[in-house]
């Protein structure tokens, strides 16, 4: 299944959407990651080329977590997908609100696509908002409270029998600056991949 055309079939286009154009068995995935917004160059997001921006960050986060990975298909082949809430670049340092909004029908498709979910990894403040929005709109209820995530990390939520993970975003240059960020994001991962098996 091509996770695009799956969403353009169901969604439709928009213009500046950008959508994993990405071959990929759904039945395999156990856990998705869902991280903040994509990147203004396509190539640089996870599953653009080789040696994209966004997995100089992300594939320590994953090794320092005790797996071996060393690319994008290192972590598909753990059943891990990986995603971005907001579909369009950022064009300021924050993230509007009307930006998670047009996203959100097609981050609420893409995670349907999934039917052996266990775990869903919320990469920073504007995953917890987009999926919190998703879960509003099914069960008139945030999944997650509206507390810090440093005081929800270690709880053990769930939403529809998938474990809901907090944690922060895994993009950027920061996350390799902040070191305890970084340490509790690789604690994280390891214990998703803990529950995957």
């Amino acid at each position: 299944m091509n996770i695009r055309t799956e969403l353009e079939k169901v969604v439709g286009t928009m213009e500046h959407i950008q959508l994993n154009n990405l071959e990929i068995d759904p039945l395999k995935i156990k856990a998705i990651m869902i991280n903040e917004v994509v990147p203004a160059d396509p190539a640089q997001d996870f599953y653009g080329q080789p040696e994209a921006d966004y997995m100089t960050t992300t594939i320590p986060l994953f090794q320092k977590a005790g797996l071996q990975v060393t690319n994008i298909q290192d972590i598909l082949q753990m059943g891990v997908y990986i995603t971005n809430a907001v579909k369009t670049p950022k064009s300021d340092y924050t993230i509007e609100k009307s930006s998670i909004e047009n996203s959100l029908p097609y981050l609420e498709k893409e995670l349907a696509l999934f039917p052996n979910i266990k775990v869903i990894m919320l990469m920073g403040d504007v995953a917890k908002k987009a999926f919190n929005m998703i879960a509003k709109k099914a069960t008139k209820k945030n999944a997650l409270p509206a507390i810090s995530t440093y005081k929800l990390r270690n709880s053990e939520i769930y939403y529809r029998n998938i474990r809901v993970m907090p944690s922060y975003i895994i993009t950027g240059g920061n996350i390799l600056i902040e070191k305890s960020k970084f340490e509790m994001v690789s604690e994280d991962i390891a214990v998703m991949a803990r529950i995957i098996g």
